[in-house]
């Protein structure tokens, strides 16, 4: 009997191991793309800065807002509040985290601040979606769309005084944007339940499924530009990765239990924590001017160990 039940543990942990395996592999072939196009000269640094415009501007907002339309009554109120708190709380510990440990990791003040992004804004909606449905169940997706809801808002609010110089009348202005517009729709369509009209909501969801492949050829396109050599010889990438993907889910893991006795709900949070550095925040300093050479080496590097980090992030669970 105990070798049945090890033999079964065995699988399920070989299956989430191939199951976010090829997430990554998928997410990696097409910054590959990016890469290809690039240095076949299809792609320029003034066609670059257009496509993070529409990402930042568009796209990612109108996935926000797709991913609302289609979750209208498919959360429970007291699973919502309880997701909500955790996602409040996750910011909550990653914003003073990423304050405290980003000048450990770098000096250079514009730099820093990418860092400091890193620690809090991860790949919960590309990564995290495919991997919860695989591991844990296509009806936990929903509550990855909580999590991305108060994720755009940290984003286009916390996000963007981060990058800004000073907090001023000017950088309060620039926290007013079709991200927090769209966040803000997003929750309310949610709460109040809105049923959007299919045409509205058939246009936000293509519109928005752009945003992952051409957030990654960005990322591709940066990555064409720089040594990559460089990129993947710094020790201190591996231990910030060490550090986002590991240390900080595992530590939070008993406040989690806390919270909720719920063991899928608490595995969905996990992911939610465990997951690779996400690329708009990246592109939004490449839009302020900051070299984004050690944010696409983070967001390749991350995705890639996370492959390996999430099975054990389960195995910490009990799932």
């Amino acid at each position: 009997m105990a070798f049945g039940v090890k033999r079964q543990m065995k699988e399920e942990m070989e299956m989430t191991i191939f199951t976010v395996f090829f997430q990554m592999l998928a997410l990696l072939i097409m910054i590959g793309v990016g890469y290809f196009i690039t240095r076949q000269g299809m792609l320029d640094e003034h066609t670059n800065y257009q496509l993070s415009g529409l990402l930042v501007n568009l796209f990612n907002p109108l996935l926000i807002l797709s991913g609302a339309a289609n979750s209208v009554g498919l959360i429970s109120s007291g699973d919502m509040k309880t997701v909500g708190l955790i996602a409040v709380g996750m910011f909550a510990v990653f914003i003073p985290v990423g304050m405290i440990l980003s000048p450990v990791f770098e000096r250079e003040p514009e730099q820093r601040k990418i860092f400091q992004l890193m620690f809090v804004f991860s790949n919960l909606g590309f990564i995290g979606i495919p991997v919860v449905s695989g591991i844990i169940g296509e009806e936990y997706i929903v509550y990855v769309t909580e999590f991305i809801l108060i994720y755009n808002v940290i984003l286009y609010s916390y996000g963007t005084a981060v990058l800004s110089r000073r907090l001023s009348v000017s950088s309060l202005k620039e926290m007013l944007n079709p991200g927090t517009v769209f966040s803000i729709a997003a929750m309310i369509i949610i709460i109040f339940e809105i049923q959007l009209p299919d045409f509205i909501k058939t246009a936000s969801t293509y519109l928005g499924n752009v945003t992952s492949p051409m957030a990654l050829i960005v990322i591709g396109f940066t990555l064409a530009q720089s040594d990559l050599k460089r990129i993947f010889c710094q020790p201190r990438l591996y231990v910030f990765s060490v550090v986002k993907l590991l240390v900080i889910p595992l530590l939070l893991l008993p406040l989690l239990k806390l919270v909720t006795k719920d063991v899928p709900l608490i595995s969905v949070s996990m992911v939610m924590l465990g997951m690779p550095v996400g690329n708009v925040a990246v592109m939004m300093g490449m839009r302020k001017g900051i070299d984004g050479t050690n944010g696409s080496a983070a967001i390749i590097l991350t995705t890639v160990l996370c492959v390996f980090t999430i099975p054990i992030l389960m195995f910490a669970v009990g799932y």
